[in-house]
């Protein structure tokens, strides 16, 4: 197969994805049915390597992730990450309800092994499930092994259906109180006073440390420069502390977007004004997808059971909890399991599937801004603590129970 054939062939199934959920408005995510024709394709016709022929090899991928992931951090103010504490809470709230649903039940119906294999995955991305396959295979746990990654590749099929059917349901509610004039408050509770008073205010410069720069000389390179430059920092960063505390560099890359934006180093979305926002997300996409090559038919039929089994339990134990912690902080039990369910899958999942919501509810820009303001920082910040940071955690202690 040709190199561009490869990529034709690829981008058909992500244009298939768009036209989907355009034409459900959503119901059905572009995520959910693109996984569906790779893992289609990879049981028939697809090269096991189409994703690196067709130019997007991993190397290229981290490229993307990087920048993708601090341009994340200049949609985030320091004071929104401070308001999204609740968030926290609740991403938490529904990691801890996987653990003890599937601990105290799943035990029982698929033994102990089986459930400490499947937690870290089921909670977090590829960094957990390759050390906790690493994990059972050393322990001569040959079938576990193969689970570990399969339950990561499939646990986005119950997350994103679930993710857009909930989202929905929280932008009507959202959009039926903004029009009826009732919204005084987002579900951080900020006024929204506030925010619309911030949206009308004069636009201070984005870029306070090049105040004096002419426009002319902020070309899309430079915009690529300083993304790039904050990311190298942000690696630098994780990589100096290595020897005292892990840190993963993605997590640091959105802590360092959002000072790079507070401090007017880098604009907002400064990876959409330099052009390259589209093609970084399909690369990202394209190398998600990649990891579909591993689930053969051979293996889903042996392990069907007991993934369909911890997939199901594993989201009954998030909303329970996740409800609590949402009555609890007066959070709508819809954003409190759709932050939760962000365990499932994490970035760039969480911003795809929250904005084909947002255009599939309204068409009026203000609505928009309003939907996006009051559900993406939540969605975004959940991706980042679960999957990210709490599921790497968890995989480095699980493991050493097997």
């Amino acid at each position: 197969m040709s190199q561009l054939l490869a990529l034709v062939i690829l981008l058909l199934i992500l244009f298939i994805g768009d036209l989907v959920a355009v034409r459900t408005k959503a119901w059905v995510p572009s995520i959910f049915v693109c996984a569906v024709l790779f893992l289609a394709g990879y049981w028939t016709f697809f090269p096991q390597d189409i994703v690196a022929l067709a130019g997007v090899p991993p190397v290229v991928a981290t490229m993307m992730m990087y920048l993708l992931i601090t341009n994340m951090g200049t949609l985030l103010s320091i004071q929104e990450l401070k308001n999204q504490w609740k968030t926290i809470v609740i991403a938490l709230s529904g990691i801890l309800g996987i653990i003890a649903i599937l601990l105290g039940i799943g035990t029982f119906i698929f033994g102990f092994k089986t459930v400490v294999v499947a937690i870290p995955p089921l909670v977090g991305g590829v960094v957990s499930a390759l050390i906790m396959s690493e994990g059972a295979k050393e322990a001569g746990l040959a079938s576990l092994s193969v689970f570990a990654i399969v339950i990561y590749v499939m646990q986005g099929f119950a997350g994103y259906p679930l993710t857009s059917i909930v989202l929905k349901k929280e932008g009507k509610r959202l959009l039926q109180q903004y029009r009826s004039g009732q919204l005084a408050y987002n579900t951080q509770g900020r006024a929204a006073e506030e925010t619309a008073a911030a949206s009308e205010a004069a636009p201070k410069p984005e870029l306070k440390l090049f105040r004096n720069m002419p426009e002319k000389y902020n070309t899309d390179f430079f915009k690529f420069l300083r993304l790039a430059a904050v990311s190298y920092l942000a690696y630098l960063t994780s990589t100096l502390l290595a020897p005292v505390a892990s840190v993963s560099p993605f997590v640091l890359c959105l802590l360092f977007g959002v000072i790079a934006t507070s401090i007017g180093f880098l604009e907002k979305q400064v990876l959409q004004k330099a052009n390259g926002f589209g093609f970084a997300i399909m690369a990202l996409m394209l190398f998600i997808f990649d990891g579909l090559k591993q689930a053969t038919p051979g293996m889903m039929l042996e392990i069907i059971y007991p993934l369909a089994g911890s997939i199901i339990l594993g989201v009954i134990g998030m909303y329970i909890f996740s409800f609590i912690a949402g009555k609890i902080l007066k959070v709508s039990k819809e954003m409190a399991f759709a932050v939760s369910l962000t365990a499932l899958y994490g970035f760039p999942a969480d911003y795809i599937i929250t904005n084909e919501v947002i255009k599939s509810l309204t068409e009026d820009e203000k609505e928009r801004e309003m939907l996006t303001s009051n559900m993406l920082p939540p969605m975004l910040v959940g991706g980042f603590i679960t999957v990210t940071i709490v599921s790497v955690v968890l995989a480095g202690i699980f493991v050493g129970l097997l």
